[in-house]
């Protein structure tokens, strides 16, 4: 083996294209494929997104209308009865703090946590979470539990 016979292995080069720009008698010199004038024409080119050509885009054309809040603080909401399904299965007792929503599933490491009143509870429990609802907090304490506001 010499450096006359050495080639790329096989499957590792792929059929030649031709090289564009390199004089008429390559059959790509001139416009090197790109046509006559127009934007795709000239070098710098870059489609814009959602550009249709001259028409005017769906985003513009389709109406538009209501107020999103960029600064909108979204929570996750747990119900008392998941609170308390946790309780008949023995998951948790006497507190449930965050780690304790995470750890079951109930909310994510990032979630802010917000207590709702739907289903009832009946075991005192020391409830820790970003936000109560009133009638959830009424119904804690009710039952003989504590509510904690992070």
């Amino acid at each position: 083996m010499n450096l006359s016979n050495l080639k790329p292995r096989e499957g590792s080069t792929h059929s030649p294209k031709k090289r564009l720009g390199r004089g008429q008698g390559s059959g790509k010199g001139g416009t090197s494929a790109r046509g006559h004038k127009g934007a795709k024409s000239r070098s710098g080119y870059s489609k814009k997104l959602g550009f249709e050509g001259g028409q005017m885009p769906l985003q513009r054309r389709v109406p538009k209308f209501g107020f999103k809040n960029i600064n909108r603080t979204e929570y996750q909401a747990v119900n008392l009865d998941k609170i308390q399904s946790l309780v008949d299965n023995k998951k948790i007792k006497g507190s449930i703090n965050i780690k304790s929503f995470i750890d079951n599933g109930l909310a994510k490491k990032s979630d802010l946590i917000k207590i709702l009143a739907n289903g009832k509870i009946d075991s005192p429990l020391k409830i820790s979470a970003h936000k109560f609802s009133a009638a959830a907090k009424s119904a804690i304490e009710k039952s003989g539990g504590e509510v904690i506001v992070l």
